[in-house]
């Protein structure tokens, strides 16, 4: 006998509660109420049975295998927990874990989220942490003690343990994004999620982060090319080198902006964004802010650059400045800011490759820095739609009180071109030809308005209509999304179609199955016993045959 358990969810208590029968289509394993049936052999006729040693026997066995297998029935809080999974155990087989329902993946991917954004902020701390303590190490072992001092010992101590915490924190950050790959995708190993791009990504990122300056002193010569003078050749510390590059730790502040913003964690902008094929990535995010405030984001950014860049200079132009000034900071500041804004003055130069490479990409950053800035003013200085509408109003009043002035003009000048012509008795030629070219500068005048007045109006009703055939286009847009959710929807249940015709023409198979198989059944009772004229009802509850007397 093949045995079916089926761990207990909300919809199977309800049917043990009310008494329904669990079969598998071809045996009869357990019911929870009401007598059973069984066909005497000798006899031929129908006989009721208690079904209590077997329903016994089956609890038993299910109870016994549950026991086994771990399961208990489910109370209090393990119930969610209960209905997520379902267990099929077959006689002789090991019991085989479901697909998780929907509601405990959505769970898992939130709780999966939160963890992700936790670990950011981690290591973007441990980062942060690690360049203040290289900038302050740097600065005190230049003036107030030596690489072999304790305290140099102790800060780079501190640096190497936030450098590993942070390695640490940022593998299992990858490990959190390809758990919520395996979530979105249904995958069950994580293999399949390391792919070659994400591999080279994670240990890019590894080494990116790994580099920081270590305990000791370690000297290498350098040679730099000064300008108008000879090669000069000392002895520098390896910490330049490793410390530098420590900047780039900076990229975490892009990763945690994107997993604390609002358009990342609100689900309906997410919801809209994938409709849209949008991505949600930090470039989003900077284009978002972009566009909300400009100026605070070019302003912190070319802030934070020009700072950088100038400790930067002045770490790298120190072995080689004899005459202290590019290695201070006002006067590495100095050289950033006319580089910055490609002034370029002449009278600080950088000796080192290293500080040439700095200027370079500070020349680039400016280049790209003022390009925004001019785009930024030219939309901020854009009239708003408002101000538009108000602006054509008070242009439309002034030119209409221009054309009115002008028009009293005409009037005013045609009455004393009459009044010195007609109503005197000596004509004043020359105020006569003065009033003339006054009337026609008027009249000219007057066409001049008429015309802009008209240009004006032709303008402002172009406007209207491209704000109505925006309005419009909008409109049928939203109308053509509309259709397409309609028509995914449609597709949907076109496509479920046939598993519900085929689900209803199987229920309808076995119901008649079932149906001949109890008049069948009925039959060879009938035949079988001598004086038998039982009625059909009473064998077989479900079956509406009329009554036949069989003698």
């Amino acid at each position: 006998m093949r045995l079916i358990l089926v761990k207990p969810t909300n919809a199977t208590r309800r049917l043990d509660s009310t008494g329904e029968v669990f079969q598998d289509g071809e045996h009869q394993h357990c019911a929870t109420g009401g007598p059973e049936e069984k066909h005497n052999p000798f006899s031929g006729s129908p006989e009721k049975a208690s079904s209590s040693p077997q329903k016994s026997r089956c609890c038993a066995s299910s109870s016994l295998h549950e026991k086994s297998n771990g399961i208990n029935p489910p109370r209090g809080s393990a119930q969610s927990k209960a209905n997520s999974e379902n267990l099929i155990t077959t006689e002789g087989s090991k019991p085989q874990k479901k697909t998780k329902d929907i509601s405990y993946r959505l769970g898992q991917r939130r709780a999966l989220f939160g963890k992700r954004k936790q670990l950011s902020d981690y290591a973007l701390v441990c980062g942060m942490f690690g360049i203040i303590a290289m900038v302050i190490e740097t600065e005190l072992s230049r003036t107030f003690y030596t690489k072999e001092s304790i305290y140099s010992y102790v800060l780079k101590g501190l640096i190497s343990i936030s450098t590993a915490i942070l390695l640490g924190l940022i593998l299992m950050y990858h490990a959190r994004e390809i758990q919520l790959f395996m979530v979105d995708n249904g995958a069950d190993d994580w293999r399949i999620a390391m792919t070659f791009e994400r591999i080279l990504f994670i240990v890019l990122e590894l080494l990116i982060c790994a580099i920081h300056p270590i305990p000791g002193q370690y000297v290498f010569t350098w040679t730099a090319h000064l300008a108008f003078n000879y090669a000069a050749s000392v002895d520098a510390d390896v910490d330049i080198i490793l410390s530098v590059p420590m900047f780039l730790r900076l990229y975490l502040i892009g990763r945690v902006m994107l997993l604390h913003s609002k358009l990342f964690t609100d689900a309906s902008s997410r919801s809209i964004g994938a409709l849209n094929k949008i991505n949600f990535d930090t470039r989003f995010v900077m284009k978002t802010l972009m566009t909300i405030c400009p100026g605070t984001v070019l302003l912190v950014f070319s802030v934070s650059c020009w700072i950088i860049a100038a400790w930067t200079v002045r770490v790298c132009e120190r072995y080689h400045d004899a005459q202290e000034v590019t290695s201070t900071f006002l006067g590495a500041m100095w050289l950033i800011s006319i580089t910055f804004l490609s002034i370029g003055y002449g009278d600080m130069v950088p000796h080192t490759y290293c500080g040439k490479g700095v200027c370079l990409l500070t020349g680039i950053m400016g280049a790209g820095c003022t390009a925004l800035v001019v785009a930024v003013v030219a939309r901020k200085s854009e009239l708003t739609r408002a101000e538009k509408h108000v602006h054509n109003f008070m242009m439309d009043t002034q030119l209409y009180k221009k054309i009115k002035n002008t028009a009293a003009n005409v009037l005013r000048e045609t009455w004393l071109i009459y009044k010195n012509t007609k109503l005197v008795k000596k004509i004043d030629h020359a105020r006569v030809r003065q009033h003339q070219r006054k009337f026609l500068q008027f009249i000219t005048a007057s066409i001049l308005l008429y015309n802009l007045f008209a240009v004006f109006q032709t303008q402002n009703m172009l406007y209207d209509l491209v704000l109505d055939l925006q309005h419009r286009t909008g409109e049928l847009d939203r109308r053509i999304m509309a259709l397409e959710e309609k028509l995914d929807s449609i597709l949907v249940r076109v496509q479920s179609l046939p598993v519900v015709l085929s689900q209803a023409i199987a229920k309808l198979q076995k119901d008649f199955l079932d149906d001949l198989a109890c008049r069948v059944h009925f039959l060879s009772s009938s035949l079988s016993s001598e004086c038998c004229s039982a009625h059909p009802k009473q064998i077989c509850p479900g079956s509406s045959t009329p009554e036949t007397p069989y003698s």
